[in-house]
């Protein structure tokens, strides 16, 4: 090892003493004299002699090094231990700030200065962060709490332990590929909750609409209609309805993007006309709409069970998908993504991104998806007459012609086959 590369480790080590030492230097300025156990000084000494442990370590000489890092957290351990009459209730974040240091020095010193700088970096903004995550916090009931764990277990508690291969019926089954969309999907849905909360509650009607139809439309148009055809309107809810249909389609096209790709062009110009004029049209029934608070949130879109049927009903449908490919052909596959996709725009997307390229062509998959968008806006504003009647007919209306685009391209596209 050159000089050089050992100079680099044991200058990455102090560096990440320094950053988060700075840090927690700032944040116990305030007390008094005699009763800080470790400041910005103490942290790069913390980081300079966990680089040289690690050094040690890399060096074989895993005896000096263990001896470095325990008599580290000896001293520290005995300057945090509790002291009546200086702290009567002990900080705890600064001594795990500490031994995070350590770690992280210790890490550099062994060879990897790059992990151990970034580590120190993002340590650093956690603890800088302490007002803005304890705000945060203070913005969360149970139902948020709950929201966020499951979504843990669907991303981290599920997906690592699936095999990956072909299983099942036509080999249709990939349980890790399965699985990864559903943490896809929900994933869209926690990220619009999410900031559904932290700002459509703040910024009113239309945001709600906006973030909402990111993760379900359908649940924004039902919302709101309910919201139109009860006293509680604000006058906005016809806006609303139709922005979030237009983000629909925005949502559709980057689903289409990552499971996909290959279908992206030719189903991005198909919706292009009536993404343009589903915009349009929310925008200007956002101009003559009154400012209006937000309404109720479509919900927590977080639930195990819903994720366990989401992915079953998507299995059944490669499945069908890889028996039409063999008996109908291309033709059989569309009907196929058609009929799935009037239950759920994402299933169809999801069975289309599970076959082979040769199973249908592009032209012919987009034209497919798209028709099922005209049904899922069929429901749609059936829900907004069955719940708000007349109130609703701008936002049907709105809806209406952008259907009506999408039909004119889906028979363009049609007509090159």
């Amino acid at each position: 090892m050159s000089f050089g590369f050992e100079g680099l480790s044991v200058f990455t080590a102090l560096a990440c003493g320094l950053l988060i030492g700075i840090e927690r230097g700032f944040d116990l300025r305030g007390l008094k004299a005699g009763t800080r156990i470790a400041g910005v000084r103490t942290f790069i000494l913390l980081g300079l002699v966990s680089g040289l442990a690690g050094l040690a370590g890399h060096y074989g000489q895993p005896f000096a090094a263990g001896a470095l890092i325990a008599g580290t957290a000896a001293v520290l351990a005995i300057g945090y231990a509790h002291r009546p009459g200086l702290d009567k209730r002990p900080d705890a974040t600064t001594p795990i700030a500490a031994l995070t240091t350590v770690g992280l020095g210790f890490v550099a010193g062994f060879g990897q200065p790059g992990f151990a700088i970034a580590g120190a970096a993002v340590v650093t903004l956690i603890l800088a962060l302490k007002a803005e995550l304890h705000g945060f916090l203070d913005k969360l009931d149970e139902d948020d709490v709950k929201a966020l764990a499951r979504y843990a277990v669907i991303a981290g508690a599920v997906l690592p332990f699936l095999p990956s291969g072909a299983y099942g019926p036509f080999g249709a089954w990939n349980p890790q590929r399965l699985w990864l969309v559903v943490v896809l999907v929900t994933g869209f849905s926690f990220l619009g909750y999410v900031a559904n909360r932290i700002f459509g509650e703040r910024h009113g009607t239309i945001a709600t609409a906006l973030i909402g139809g990111a993760y379900s439309s359908t649940a924004v148009t039902q919302s709101l209609a309910q919201r139109l055809g009860s006293d509680l309107k604000g006058g906005a809810e016809n806006a609303g309805i139709a922005l979030a249909t237009a983000v629909m389609y925005l949502r559709a096209v980057l689903l289409i993007g990552l499971l996909s790709t290959r279908v992206l062009l030719p189903f991005a110009l198909i919706l292009l006309p009536a993404t343009a004029v589903a915009w349009g049209a929310g925008f200007w029934l956002y101009r003559k709409a009154p400012k209006s608070d937000a309404p109720i949130s479509p919900g927590n879109p977080i639930a195990l069970l819903p994720a366990f049927g989401f992915v079953l009903f998507v299995a059944i449908a490669a499945v069908a998908a890889k028996w039409a490919a063999g008996r109908f052909g291309e033709h059989g596959i569309a009907l196929l993504l058609l009929i799935v996709g009037s239950t759920d725009i994402d299933t169809a997307i999801i069975t289309l991104g599970g076959l082979q390229p040769e199973a249908i062509s592009s032209l012919l998959a987009a034209i497919a998806i798209a028709g099922t968008i005209i049904v899922n806006m069929a429901v749609k504003m059936g829900i907004i007459l069955a719940y708000a009647g007349r109130r609703g007919l701008p936002a049907v209306t709105a809806m209406a012609l952008s259907v009506v685009a999408l039909a004119i391209t889906i028979g363009l596209a049609w007509t090159r086959l």
